[in-house]
């Protein structure tokens, strides 16, 4: 059974000798957060879906999936592809969003205006989606457009696509507590990140981010034990590890942009029996419990067991600690197995940094048992995690495509990798973009601002399209990463 932990929720919910690590080594590199920043929320414009506006920043891309959702006689444009495919992936689509708009909460006061106006606008883009999703009819939510195995028989221009754009949808009575919970979670937040520029805009989203998690508690159960979901989201979007955090997730989030105590007594009724009070490590698209705890700790709600297991969470990202268990290569990185690592850094450094902001409102610390961590030593270990990924590890890459001189250039993406419409007017059909896949120069297209998967667990990495679980860039890497780097633009000078 998957289950959020209670630091997920603290964390959510709440908006002595200190042990202070050795600062960065004199040889570490200056980086230019600033710049890195602008260019992570640039990178959204690349993964967009639909018609794109006169403003679009990326020149390369151009208008794509305008029919999605036809075949129900429902418009599903607009959105983001997840990855380096043309498949519009609706959970991790959500989670998406959920961390765009909970960076804008958290770090909107330090974010430079031109930015804050761009992660907005980054958020609407896949806010907008999200609602077409739940609200255009009753009892049933759009979870997925897009055939993924067809998809990915092909390497063709999102521009170009002609495989099936197969609309999976679920019907109450079945359940989709996952994403349903996390779509509920995403507006919320969203509603949150848009309550002082567009308060109707606002309210719109909350109102149904509400009937989002009735449909989730109502019909409760994982999207994928659906057989014709189950086709499309598997294995790539499968719900691998259980709905339940997915309810106490989009829970907290409508109890923190709400202030309704309707959802503070479900999280107190339903905490024990949905696994909060599980110590799981793990926080990214299909696990919430090391973030659920922040969530909750954000509304100045104070859960005495979430904040137990919070706690417990940062203590295990402290090396000196004697309770750390996570694993790191040996040039520092957080690691964990199945690819895609450096999802988990990007998100592991914003809990960092929400929990540590929560530590300095309060004037309090994290007892590790041996030694006390305060909010500079959280700090600290996000710092090494954003920088390993600009460029401070042992190849000296920056796994931020565009950014500094040297960084991946052979990623894994369609658009990226084949010649631009505007280069090429003709379509590329499905096996004509082989050649391209199978090249070993350089993207045409820069997919400024993309993270790849990163490196293996002795920090190399190849830099081959096909090795996709290193070289593929994914939204939700980024997205909470976008939280990060404001705050170190902010505070370029920390050390």
């Amino acid at each position: 059974m998957k289950t959020l932990s209670p630091l997920f929720l603290f964390l959510l919910l709440i908006s002595a000798n200190s042990f202070l690590p050795p600062p960065p080594s004199a040889s570490a590199a200056y980086h230019d957060y600033a710049d890195a920043l602008a260019k992570s929320i640039l990178f959204f414009e690349g993964q967009r879906s639909g018609y794109l506006p006169p403003d679009q920043r990326l020149p390369w891309r151009a208008n794509s999936g305008l029919s999605d959702g036809w075949t129900y006689n429902a418009d599903l444009t607009g959105g983001y592809y997840d990855a380096g495919d043309n498949v519009k992936f609706g959970f991790p689509l959500a989670f998406t969003t959920t961390m765009l708009a909970w960076s804008i909460i958290e770090f909107a006061d330090v974010m430079p205006p031109a930015e804050l106006r761009n992660s907005l606008v980054a958020v609407r883009w896949s806010s907008d989606y999200l609602l077409k999703s739940v609200s255009q009819l009753p009892n049933r939510i759009f979870v997925q457009v897009g055939d993924p195995n067809a998809d990915h028989n092909c390497w063709e221009r999102p521009e170009d696509m002609d495989t099936p754009r197969t609309v999976y949808a679920v019907d109450a009575p079945n359940p989709a507590s996952d994403v349903a919970g996390e779509t509920a979670a995403a507006l919320a937040a969203s509603s949150m990140a848009f309550r002082s520029s567009d308060p109707g805009y606002a309210e719109t989203l909350l109102r149904n981010a509400a009937k989002a998690f009735e449909y989730a508690d109502t019909h409760r159960g994982a999207y994928s034990d659906n057989d014709i979901i189950r086709e499309g989201a598997c294995p790539f979007y499968c719900d691998f590890d259980g709905y339940q955090d997915e309810l106490l997730w989009g829970a907290a989030w409508l109890r923190r942009a709400s202030s309704d105590d309707t959802y503070l007594n479900y999280l107190q009724e339903n905490g024990k029996t949905l696994g909060a009070e599980d110590n799981i490590n793990e926080f990214g698209w299909d696990n919430k419990h090391a973030g659920l705890n922040e969530v909750l700790e954000s509304s100045m709600v104070t859960l005495q067991s979430y904040k137990a297991s919070a706690d417990s969470f940062m203590c295990t990202l402290i090396p000196q600690s004697s309770s750390s268990h996570i694993d790191y290569t040996p040039g520092g990185l957080i690691y964990r197995p199945g690819g895609s690592n450096l999802q988990h850094a990007t998100t592991i450094s914003f809990l960092l940094l929400a929990y540590a902001n929560y530590l300095e409102r309060t004037s309090q610390s994290v007892n590790c048992g041996n030694l006390d961590v305060s909010p500079y030593a959280l700090r600290s270990q996000a710092k090494r995690q954003v920088d390993y990924i600009l460029g401070d590890n042992p190849k000296g890459l920056s796994y931020m495509v565009g950014y500094s001189d040297n960084y991946p250039q052979r990623i894994h993406h369609r658009g990226s990798s084949l010649p631009s419409v505007k280069d090429h007017p003709a379509a590329i059909a499905c096996k004509e973009g082989s050649v391209y896949f199978n090249s070993t120069g350089p993207n045409p297209n820069v997919l400024t601002g993309a993270i790849v998967g990163g490196p293996s667990e002795d920090d190399e990495y190849p830099d081959d399209r096909a090795d996709f679980k290193k070289s593929e860039p994914t939204t939700y890497i980024n997205a909470p990463f976008v939280g990060v780097l404001a705050y170190f633009a902010a505070n370029p000078d920390f050390s």
